[in-house]
């Protein structure tokens, strides 16, 4: 593994997963190469993941959960082909898009734009990086966070002058620290308890000259590859300024400018934005973390964020703003609840991402109540004997067979981002059975997107129709939403239709609505991971919420099944593994990767 020394380097080194001591970077172009052809392509590709991926089991060596195999990864010293990666992202087939780069994004949700599935198959628009960000000329401080930060590619995207605070991985140490790594660049690290966990939080802040903020949630790193060789997803929002400052209730704590504000502080923002206005950027847009709830007017934002924020959280007030506490909070904010009794709602759950994690029974029925909205307080306080024995939930993981990664552009060797262990798979108690293959509807790429589409549906009865799996549930659904004039993605207002946590008439609530919603959908940076969301303890008077990453993502009600399609990333319904002849893409399994 490599060492943590500072050095010196150029913009063709990238920064650190690990976090270690940052390297000065000079501000010089970096050296030119040029290469072409897809074999070229793929060969870079397998050298530059097959480098990370022995750096990341060195890093597993060390006593941490098993779940954090996402890209742990050491970038400082590896140098990056800036002028291949600008020359193949330019290559991609661009689709006409205004709105973000010339006007406004009003809360548009696409694919990210990918060199090997353009134009894509579904027919989607996409985002190319570019548009994401806007004119480069027009922004003047921006916050960006990632995993994996490849400096040199992310700084030719801003102008030298432009003031950035990077959030990156700490070191080893896990100590929260900020430093100076280039020109107007700050980097920021939040703490992590022994240096256990990731900061996996995929977002930017961008802060233009008109006074408009842009809010993107993303699931792709700050690297050239997540932006070019695997599918990922940007949620974008542009947010005007208000004319006069507002004053922020302390009392609301949970809407969208709060959440963020959290999010900022809870990440070591604050202490960069004083060191940059105190020392060379007094004039920013934003003094304080708490600006966005009080100078810009976030009445357009239809979404609720959903961030898990890495440390141990006690008492229900703590536990209900991180991991999928937060999710089952936010599902009733929206009157999402499932219900209980006879009006009870069944929901399946499809969860993609490109890591695996452990499972447990105990843990999935968990996370399952609090899909379903529902407050897991009453499955803590059952005995223990009596949770390991519970069934599997209705959900479904999607995760790329071996077959489906061979089957792509660049076969096994652009097969790098995805993490599933054989010891895992192999587990005697471990939930083969709920494993679905994972399909671009792109293309014939792989998905780095993070995403959960959650649907309601009809509630089996002795007198209902049999149903054995649910890819036919899936696929009568399917069927019939060709009958009904499809209406374009509505998100309902996420201040104006709050419920409370009392209201036992949600269900009723929701269903008399002249849209009812169908179900909800997930994207961000949580894998479907314990890591990811939080694994929940104590007792139903008295929960503990343990969170080794820091995540963010965004939630929003589907309101059809088309809505639903469009929104997916992934082909519909997910073909189930056949068991006995499917077996998921393992790295260490790989022959390519095994001679890397």
């Amino acid at each position: 593994m490599e060492d943590s020394r500072s050095g010196s380097s150029t913009p063709g080194q990238s920064s650190t997963e690990s976090g270690s001591s940052q390297p000065k970077v000079n501000v010089r172009a970096p050296s030119l190469e040029v290469q072409t052809g897809t074999t070229v392509l793929q060969n870079s590709f397998l050298i530059e993941r097959a480098q990370l991926e022995r750096e990341r089991l060195a890093r597993l060596k060390r006593p941490r959960s098993e779940e954090n195999q996402e890209e742990l990864t050491s970038l400082r010293h590896r140098r990056q082909n800036i002028s291949t990666s600008r020359s193949r992202t330019d290559e991609r087939t661009h689709t006409p898009f205004t709105s973000a780069s010339s006007s406004k994004a009003d809360g548009e949700l696409r694919p990210a734009a990918n060199l090997h599935s353009m134009p894509r198959q579904d027919g989607k628009p996409t985002f190319r990086f570019t548009e994401a960000l806007g004119p480069k000329s027009q922004i003047m401080f921006a916050i960006i966070s990632s995993y994996s930060t490849s400096v040199s590619w992310i700084y030719e995207f801003f102008d030298p002058c432009t003031p950035v605070i990077m959030v990156a991985q700490p070191d080893l140490s896990g100590q929260a620290r900020i430093k100076n790594i280039l020109p107007n660049w700050v980097m920021t690290v939040p703490f992590l308890r022994n240096g256990h966990g990731c900061q996996h939080m995929k977002f930017m802040l961008i802060f233009y000259e008109t006074g408009r903020l842009r809010v993107a949630i993303s699931t792709a790193n700050l690297i050239d590859y997540d932006w070019r060789d695997i599918e990922n997803a940007v949620w974008l929002q542009d947010i005007p300024p208000r004319p006069h400052c507002s004053p922020h209730d302390p009392k609301i704590t949970d809407d969208f400018p709060s959440i963020m504000q959290y999010v900022l502080r809870a990440a070591n923002v604050r202490d960069a934005l004083t060191n940059m206005l105190t020392h060379e950027h007094p004039n920013l847009p934003l003094q304080s973390i708490g600006d966005p709830c009080s100078k810009w007017d976030r009445s357009k934002v239809k979404v609720k964020l959903i961030p898990s924020i890495a440390g141990k959280h006690e008492g229900w007030h703590r536990v209900a703003q991180s991991g999928h506490p937060r999710l089952m909070k936010t599902l009733r904010d929206f009157g999402l609840r499932t219900g209980k009794g006879k009006a009870t709602k069944e929901l399946s759950v499809e969860c993609q991402g490109s890591s695996i994690g452990t499972y447990s029974t105990r843990w999935l029925n968990v996370f399952y109540y609090s899909a379903r909205g529902e407050s897991a307080e009453h499955c803590l306080d059952e005995p223990k004997a009596r949770r390991t024995k519970l069934p599997w939930p209705p959900v479904q993981i999607l995760f790329p067979s071996l077959c489906t990664v061979k089957g792509t552009v660049l076969s096994e060797p652009g097969g790098g981002t995805m993490f599933c262990k054989s010891n895992q798979w192999e587990g005697t108690i471990f939930p083969r059975e709920l494993f679905y293959d994972s399909n671009s509807a792109g293309g014939k790429v792989l998905m780095h997107t993070k995403m959960i589409i959650a649907t309601f549906r009809p509630r089996s009865t002795p007198f209902s129709a049999p149903s054995s799996s649910k890819e036919s549930s899936a696929a009568a659904s399917l069927k019939g939403k060709g009958k009904s004039n499809a209406e374009p993605i509505t998100i309902l207002d996420s201040e104006t239709g709050s419920e409370s946590e009392n209201d036992r008439g949600s269900v009723d609530a929701v269903a008399s609505s002249p849209k009812e919603p169908i179900g909800w959908a997930y994207v961000g940076s949580h894998n479907f991971t314990p890591s990811a969301w939080g694994t929940l303890s104590g007792s139903g008077f008295n929960p503990v919420l343990s969170n080794v990453n820091y995540e963010l993502g965004i939630l929003f009600p589907s309101y059809n099944e088309k809505e639903v399609e469009r929104v997916s990333c992934f082909r519909r319904p997910p073909g189930k593994y056949v068991l006995g002849e499917d077996r998921p893409w393992i790295q260490e399994e790989s022959p390519v990767f095994m001679r890397a």
